[in-house]
């Protein structure tokens, strides 16, 4: 994993780039306005709900199932083609998230590896560990060179360290950090990109950043398009303090884009109440 200087706290020297700052910022200033609508106060398991289906719905258009909201609210049944189970994998890792922050602050490997049991809903050897050296990964939409099974293993570590150490960096920067070295490892055979996006949301939600998951990142990595997040994901394997400064700045804006996402939902709400 690369980072901007030898610190004690590495993610905190990015935090502290100027753009970076400034996107920390914006953000936050969008996640204080979803917080705030009296709506929240009253109706906030609702908002939630409905954040983890639209974020589910997000993940998965960036994993190749690029279904209408009305589509993924209707089905009950996930288990048909390729598209329907990246579908039901983003829909069950939604639902699990929430149920792992305890779990994550000790072990985030282990909680690496139940995302991706949820994720591939299946007894086959290569779910839930860390791929091994040789086997094939499928991730079609993430075309950067594969790190070794040594080096994932290696990253990983440091990954949870970092994490298991916590520090004086912002949310943001820690969960796109989280986010991208995922993408960029993609450390087991399938579903890695969905794997990746939970671990963000579960960063931001054990942050206290946002508690009640109504601020759904996925959303907004959706909206933004997949060339902009391959683009951005480019700048995050640079190393360099720019580009991980451009990928940190293209996760808060999903953060944004999640929050007024959610935030349109509490207007709705409100005017159905009127």
């Amino acid at each position: 994993m690369s980072t901007t200087g030898a610190t004690a706290d590495p993610l905190a020297a990015l935090g502290a780039l100027p753009t970076v700052a400034e996107s920390v910022e914006s953000m936050r200033k969008a996640v204080d306005r979803v917080y705030g609508h009296r709506v929240m106060r009253r109706r906030s398991n609702e908002i939630t709900a409905e954040a983890a289906l639209r974020g589910a719905r997000g993940s998965a258009a960036l994993s190749g199932a690029d279904w209408a909201l009305e589509e993924v609210r209707r089905r009950t049944d996930f288990s048909g083609d390729a598209e329907a189970r990246t579908m039901g994998a983003a829909l069950r890792l939604s639902a699990e998230a929430g149920q792992l922050l305890s779990i994550w602050r000790q072990s985030p490997l282990r909680v690496l590896a139940r995302l991706h049991l949820v994720a591939a809903a299946s007894d086959g050897d290569e779910v839930g560990r860390p791929r091994q050296q040789g086997e094939p990964v499928d991730e079609p939409l993430v075309e950067l060179p594969l790190p070794s099974a040594a080096e994932v293993s290696g990253r990983l570590e440091g990954l949870s360290e970092l994490i298991i150490a916590g520090g004086s960096a912002p949310a943001l920067v820690t969960a796109a950090v989280v986010h991208g070295e995922l993408l960029a490892l993609r450390p087991f055979a399938s579903h890695n990109g969905l794997v990746a996006r939970t671990a963000e949301r579960i960063v931001l939600i054990g942050s206290g950043l946002d508690p009640k998951s109504v601020c759904p990142a996925e959303v907004g990595h959706a909206d933004l398009g997949r060339a902009a997040y391959l683009a951005a994901l480019d700048g995050y394997v640079s190393g360099t303090p720019e580009g991980m400064a451009a990928w940190i700045a293209h996760c808060g804006r999903a953060v944004e884009l999640g929050a007024r996402e959610s935030t349109a939902v509490c207007e709705a709400l409100q005017r159905g109440a009127a």
